[in-house]
């Protein structure tokens, strides 16, 4: 059965119990939680990868989000997250995203860069071909164009 999200607090939580169990995001003794993973979650078309931050290094967590960015051709939304105590269990919980989806000023605060520069530079790249924009209403979301992008610094 498929992990659930769930609309929780003003954003979505995404039920996660058993897999959170094996994937030792979270240790328990009689039953209690002794430790909940410091999470950082990636989101794809029809993926959402959860990265334990304590226990995955920089280069592995820069492996794994390529290599689900090429395999799915997307990222839309990177962003720290929670693991809870929902019940009986545990949920991720998700900040709040336009349609879960990119939010370019979501982006921005990321990056520590102002909206209007960064979504310029996604303009930039999809004039270059690098991505084109799907547009849902009034968000737009960058798609990389090619399965493989190769960035070569100019001496």
């Amino acid at each position: 059965m498929p992990n659930k999200i769930k609309r929780s607090g003003d954003g979505l939580a995404l039920q996660v119990t058993k897999p959170a169990r094996a994937a030792g995001l979270v240790e328990e003794t009689d039953d209690e939680p002794t430790r909940l993973a410091n999470i950082r979650v990636f989101a794809f078309d029809g993926l959402l990868l959860v990265i334990d931050l304590d226990r995955i290094t920089d280069e592995n967590i820069v492996e794994l989000a390529t290599s689900a960015a090429l395999d799915t051709v997307s990222i839309h939304r990177v962003t720290n997250a929670s693991l809870q105590i929902a019940g009986n269990g545990y949920q991720v919980q998700l900040p709040g995203a336009v349609n879960a989806g990119f939010n370019v000023r979501d982006l921005a605060r990321q990056l520590v860069r102002d909206e209007g520069q960064v979504s310029r530079d996604l303009e930039t790249l999809a004039r270059h071909g690098v991505i084109s924009f799907e547009t849902d209403g009034r968000a737009k979301k960058p798609y990389l164009q090619h399965e493989h992008v190769i960035v070569e610094p100019i001496v």
